[in-house]
């Protein structure tokens, strides 16, 4: 589908192809954005900016408006925003604004969920647990369920809720002690799987052999559960300090990658439709929260803790064999995604940088500051802009569209 979009502040008119971000991980949920139509050089073209509150959550761009969440800031005890932004001015098109903790303990605080749009509603999960369905358009609440008494848990001690609704067919399912389906319409709970210590990733939705299946990240390691009922299929361990389990898996036919901080590295992993079986684990990747994108076989991740001393870079390393291939410093414990076989990486401070995605080495296209602070939220390149957001809510948009 093809649209005109008219980026008034820049006076430039760009054709672009529809690239829409609905979701955590994006349309494909691989990371990579479908954007065909933009320009790398023009990283440094800020054609607005907003302030969305204190906070991690990424955003989902869908139909011309953007969604995110953040907290005031001012309180522990405060409150926090789902805003609905116009996508192209960044002009608020509603909020919504209920009580939550900011749970600032070892960062800012704040929601770090990313919205979920499907189909005319948008799904968000806040910090303590709050899960919310809206009509997209208006705002107009649908339905509200509470994480903690569904799960019957407290909130997960750090970093508190952490990751993003994923649509099932006609559920919508979240994380918590249990994995919890419920129905997109009315916000009922379908299935509960077994509990299981909560940790802070997003859930994954993959077929083998004709059955579609959900593999998540708990603190005792990788669950895969039935998608129709919750049942637990198998449960492989993957234990790290502190209990901080932060990312996405990520599935390519019957293999399974995984990388967790604090040292504990990566694995990949094969699975016969009972269990996963070790193919290799070794500790060249160890991403803390920012999960890996695969370009051509190869992963591409930040490697390295926010809060430890050991060396936080860029790594390109063989899918299949573990094997690195080079390793890129001066991006902090940064983020990344992708487009048209092109990194884009988000550094730790604010910096936009540009290149191929190569196997041979790291070579920057173009690099420009765009954002300050603690940037911790993966960029979202959709429909000529990249969106990018710090701790403190200053979310800056940047036109990367190619002219007409």
């Amino acid at each position: 589908m093809k649209i005109s979009l008219t980026i008034i502040l820049t006076g430039i008119i760009s054709s672009l192809n529809a690239a829409d971000w609905p979701n955590w991980q994006g349309p494909n949920h691989n990371g990579i954005s479908s954007e065909t139509e933009w320009v790398p050089d023009k990283i440094g073209n800020v054609i607005w900016k907003a302030q969305v509150g204190v906070g991690f959550a990424g955003v989902s761009v869908s139909e011309g408006r953007l969604y995110t969440l953040g907290h005031d800031g001012k309180r522990r005890d405060g409150s926090e925003t789902v805003y609905c932004l116009d996508a192209k001015t960044g002009k608020t098109i509603w909020s919504d604004t209920y009580k939550a903790e900011l749970l600032p303990k070892l960062h800012e605080g704040g929601p770090a969920s990313t919205p979920t749009v499907h189909l005319g509603k948008v799904y968000t999960l806040g910090k303590d647990g709050k899960f919310k369905s809206y009509n997209a358009k208006n705002g107009k609440k649908i339905w509200e369920r509470d994480l903690l008494k569904d799960s019957a848990m407290k909130k997960p001690a750090e970093w508190g809720f952490a990751g993003s609704p994923l649509v099932v067919d006609e559920m919508i399912v979240v994380e918590a002690a249990h994995t919890i389906a419920y129905s997109l319409d009315g916000g009922e709970v379908i299935w509960k799987s077994e509990r299981f210590r909560p940790a802070y990733a997003s859930p994954v939705l993959f077929n083998f052999g004709g059955k579609d299946l959900l593999i998540t990240l708990k603190t005792e390691g990788l669950v895969i559960l039935e998608a129709r009922t919750g049942k637990t299929v198998t449960v492989n361990e993957w234990k790290t300090r502190f209990s901080t389990n932060a990312t996405t898996p990520i599935v390519i036919g019957n293999k399974v990658f995984i990388s967790t901080g604090y040292g504990r590295g990566c694995g990949l992993y094969t699975f016969d439709g009972n269990s996963l079986k070790e193919v290799y684990s070794n500790k060249s990747i160890s991403n803390h929260m920012a999960n890996c994108v695969v370009i051509d076989k190869h992963l591409y991740g930040i490697s390295g803790n926010t809060h430890g001393a050991e060396k936080k870079e860029l790594v390109c390393m063989e899918f299949e064999t573990g094997k690195v291939k080079w390793k890129e410093g001066g991006f902090g414990c940064g983020t990344i995604t992708a487009a048209t076989d092109k990194l884009i990486v988000f550094s730790e401070r604010g910096e936009l940088a540009v290149g191929a995605a190569s196997p041979k080495k790291f070579e920057s296209l173009a690099r420009e500051q765009v954002n300050r602070g603690r940037c911790w939220t993966v960029p979202v390149l959709s429909n000529g802009i990249i969106y990018t957001r710090n701790a403190s809510g200053n979310l800056v948009a940047v036109g990367v569209g190619k002219e007409a």
